[in-house]
């Protein structure tokens, strides 16, 4: 954080939904002083007066209108279900708010990139809220992949038992199985091993992909394959079985291994000849610091959120592939915003 950014008065930024990462944005940001959290915005009243005494004391909107026109914040930060971001992003754009919007931005390539005009067109400073993309522990893989070689295979994979899952299996289906809701296991999971693959090496120049459904047509896990030419990119994630493997990068040097591809960490390279070597990384308690960072520097000091939008189109590009194949369908799917 720059000393600008830290004597400027506070980014004010009002959150929308009051799950979970909600909770874990709003620790985030108290610890960076140079945002706000001041406002909350949920369907319910009893809900958002919760997340308000949770944090503070927020002023709670129940309209997601009147919350785009509160003079009370600055910004706002989306987790509410994949298949309203967009739309939500588009309206608190327009109405004069910056946007940081949790993973995924946008349901397709075509969305995303309308929201993205709206933010070019509106002068507004738009991000998604995608954990290691910021993470400092990423380029630290990415500046160790010098030690391994040329690189020849990549093994990346976020396959975590849900916590909703047994619910499913006992016959109730809560949102994060609903693909209604523009939910499905690459939209919640999947994005992260390719979002990291892609900041890594770039997009893809083919994917081959297979998906796993559940009885209500919800991807429950897949497999995709990403070809580079010179190697080949593994992705596997899932929503109903637990990933017990590290992610590994293997060069014809030796092979980086990292753990948590959400939240790298505990990296270390594992060379030829068996001399294994620990690369020191810091590990937060809550990586989202990071992102919030990032997205108070961008506004506040004028940094250049491009980059990061870029990796984001060229990622749900790859989910576009993996959905076309795997016939992944969605009721907001040709929206027009």
């Amino acid at each position: 954080m720059t000393e600008q950014t830290r004597q400027r008065t506070p980014l004010r930024i009002g959150i929308v939904g009051t799950n979970f990462v909600s909770d874990w944005l709003a620790e985030a940001a108290s610890a960076v002083p140079a945002v706000s959290v001041t406002a909350v915005c949920s369907r319910s009243r009893e809900t958002g007066d919760a997340f308000s005494e949770k944090h503070g004391g927020l002023s709670v909107y129940t309209d997601y209108a009147g919350f785009c026109r509160s003079d009370e914040i600055d910004a706002a930060y989306i987790a509410t279900p994949n298949s309203v971001h967009a739309e939500q992003a588009v309206a608190a754009l327009r109405a004069g708010k910056h946007v940081f919007c949790e993973k995924v931005l946008a349901t397709s390539a075509a969305e995303f990139r309308a929201v993205r005009e709206t933010a070019e067109r509106e002068g507004k400073v738009l991000l998604e809220a995608i954990r290691p993309a910021y993470d400092p522990a990423l380029r630290v893989i990415s500046d160790a992949l010098q030690k391994i070689g040329t690189v020849r295979r990549a093994e990346l994979d976020f396959s975590q038992y849900s916590s909703r899952y047994d619910r499913f299996r006992a016959g109730v289906v809560l949102n994060a199985f609903d693909p209604g809701l523009g939910n499905a296991a690459v939209m919640d999971l999947g994005v992260y091993p390719i979002h990291v693959c892609v900041k890594l090496f770039g997009a893809p120049a083919r994917v081959q992909s297979s998906s796993v459904f559940l009885s209500n047509g919800f991807e429950g896990e897949g497999t995709a394959l990403l070809a580079y030419g010179t190697f080949q990119a593994v992705i596997r994630y899932s929503k109903i079985a637990e990933g017990m493997s590290p992610n590994a990068i293997i060069g014809e040097a030796g092979t980086l291994f990292f753990d948590r591809v959400s939240t790298p960490k505990n990296v270390r390279i594992r060379y030829r000849d068996g001399r294994e070597e620990a690369i020191p990384t810091d590990v937060p308690e809550n990586n989202m610091i990071y992102e919030v960072e990032t997205f108070a520097r961008t506004v506040l000091d004028g940094e250049d959120p491009s980059p990061y939008l870029d990796d984001s189109e060229k990622t749900v590009a790859v989910i576009d592939e993996i959905r076309r194949q795997n016939g992944i369908v969605f009721p907001n799917d040709g929206r027009i915003l």
